[in-house]
């Protein structure tokens, strides 16, 4: 039960230094199921790219995250993932996003705007993180502006925060989920069900509205919205249920982790006024102030000529990866760095124990320090480059 009892990882990070290992560690879960916890990057990367249709994500977890999740980019599988992959690279080609940088200076702006003028003495982060960040991805993601700034009780924001607000229910979801069918977990007769369920449908329509009205656009030659769903509606190869389910990917997984990894950033600068300082500094030399926003718009070669700014969101994301845990399964009897893993064995992946592994990112992989990645260690310091990649284990 210990994995159980403390904070979210952290027998797993007591393991990776502690316990003798060559790329992972076997423990037993509930009822003496055989889990496997990578702890090398070899091993990340078999599992994650050479091998990683050999590992999809359990059952359970597609059954319960698809309701609000959507079937797209994160939990599609084999064939289907592939053919969604292929077709959303456009849409997602560094350009496209880069040119939506301007959306996002702009929200922020609306943000900073929003929060000095109700004077507050002081101001709940992880409100107006989940407020700002469900606003940019719907600008950036759906070209759609859902007003979470302006009104943090609107439905969208009471929507979502019912789908990733934690609870008793959902812990005991957790804990029976590799116990029972996946279908069962969805169908139980609980409260959670019921508020995830009427969520999920609520999300569901607001998208099939957004897509209605930009096919329609379309049709009429006159989509030339900048968004990653119009991209991905131009390509022509997604079906309408399709392109819904990219765009409730799109709201869920950008609202969540972008809104962790800015509270995290803001609890790390607060820590490290010395950090905040010399990053306040960058930034005011290289952007323009907020009082002069309107009339000086951001690119990305604003933001990518600061070396600094860079560094410490690296930083941000190797110290409190926004996922910190995930699961694979295997969907065959395989191997892992040569070594036999039987058909349905869980995979453990946990970015918030190798990203502070002293084994892989030296003797101040405990340290938050920017400078890590500044100069010739463009890895960060990380034994190998590809270590620096593992934060992001959740996408597609």
């Amino acid at each position: 039960m210990k994995l159980h009892r403390e904070p979210y990882c952290s027998p797993v990070r007591e393991w990776n230094e502690t316990v003798p290992n060559y790329g992972f560690l076997r423990y037993l879960g509930f009822f003496n199921a055989e889990r496997i916890v990578l702890t090398s990057p070899e091993a990340l990367h078999e599992v994650l790219v050479t091998q990683n249709y050999s590992f999809p994500k359990p059952a359970s977890l597609r059954e319960t995250a698809g309701r609000f999740l959507g079937i797209g980019l994160i939990l599609s599988e084999g064939d289907a993932h592939k053919l969604q992959r292929r077709s959303m690279n456009p849409a997602l080609a560094p350009r496209n996003i880069k040119a939506l940088y301007p959306l996002f200076w702009d929200k922020t702006r609306e943000m900073i705007e929003r929060i000095t003028a109700d004077r507050l003495e002081t101001v709940e982060v992880v409100e107006w993180a989940s407020r700002i960040t469900l606003d940019l991805i719907g600008v950036a993601g759906l070209g759609r502006d859902f007003g979470a700034i302006q009104d943090g009780h609107n439905e969208m924001v009471k929507t979502y925060n019912i789908v990733f607000q934690p609870s008793a229910q959902a812990r005991m979801l957790h804990l029976i989920e590799s116990l029972v069918p996946p279908w069962v977990l969805t169908a139980l007769p609980i409260k959670l069900n019921s508020d995830m369920s009427q969520a999920a449908r609520s999300i569901r329509e607001t998208c099939r509205d957004v897509i209605s009205s930009k096919q329609k656009k379309l049709k009429e030659k006159k989509l030339d919205d900048m968004d990653i769903i119009s991209a991905a509606i131009r390509t022509g190869t997604f079906t309408e249920d399709g392109l819904i389910d990219q765009a409730m990917t799109l709201l869920a997984a950008g609202h969540d982790t972008t809104g962790a990894a800015f509270t995290w950033g803001v609890y790390l600068l607060a820590k490290h006024p010395e950090v905040q300082d010399r990053l306040r500094h960058e930034i005011r030399q290289r952007l323009p102030p907020l009082t002069q926003a309107k009339e000086s718009p951001i690119s990305s070669v604003n933001v990518d000529s600061m070396p600094y700014l860079q560094a410490v969101c690296s930083e941000i994301l190797r110290f409190y990866a926004p996922v910190p845990q995930t699961l694979r399964e295997a969907a065959h009897d395989t191997s892992i760095l040569d070594q036999f893993i039987p058909k349905g064995t869980r995979i453990v992946i946990a970015p918030w124990a190798t990203n502070r592994c002293s084994k892989l990112w030296g003797s101040d992989a405990y340290l938050f320090k920017p400078d890590r990645w500044l100069g010739k260690s463009a890895h960060g310091g990380a034994e190998r480059p590809e270590g620096v990649y593992w934060t992001g284990v959740c996408g597609g």
